[in-house]
């Protein structure tokens, strides 16, 4: 088991990785690739629930798995179906507010008691941000950045 973290976490991921909002992401195929290079004979598995590549909560969302194996040794990962600002995708588009960040700029009329920033633009204190219904595109995404995952806990 620590032969095979020192042997992948002695590989140098930081040519192959990309910026995407903010966070660093490590290509899949790339990872498994130097996974194979080194254990031949590991395998992973996407996990099926009732012949789904997914797990499906109303409340909670989408969420996948997968299982990876080398040298008889198993780590299972789980990773939520997520849009680009991280937030749980569901069957159904749906709301939520965040703290407007330009409020702190805005001035307050005196006339009708609303906000506006130097440009005349009325700015309320929380902004209406939306998240997409999932796609399989979304959740295929997600099922391959769970794989990654699960080779880090490899090394």
């Amino acid at each position: 088991m620590k032969e095979i973290f020192n042997t992948l976490s002695s590989i140098n991921v930081n040519g192959h990785t990309e910026k995407k909002n903010n966070l660093t992401y490590l290509s899949w195929a790339w990872a498994w690739a130097e996974v194979k290079k080194a254990y031949p004979d590991a395998t992973y598995k996407i996990r099926q629930f009732e012949g789904k590549p997914y797990i499906y909560d109303d409340n909670l969302g989408y969420l996948v798995m997968t299982e990876m194996t080398i040298n008889d040794l198993t780590h299972e990962m789980w990773l939520p179906v997520m849009d680009g600002a991280n937030k749980a995708m569901k069957a159904e588009p749906y709301t939520y507010y965040v703290k407007n960040r330009n409020f702190q700029y805005a001035k307050k009329n005196p006339d009708n008691g609303l906000y506006y920033d130097k440009f005349g633009n009325r700015q309320d204190e929380y902004i209406e941000k939306e998240v997409d219904s999932a796609t399989m595109f979304d959740i295929n995404t997600t099922i391959m950045r769970c794989l990654t995952k699960n080779i880090a806990m490899f090394g």
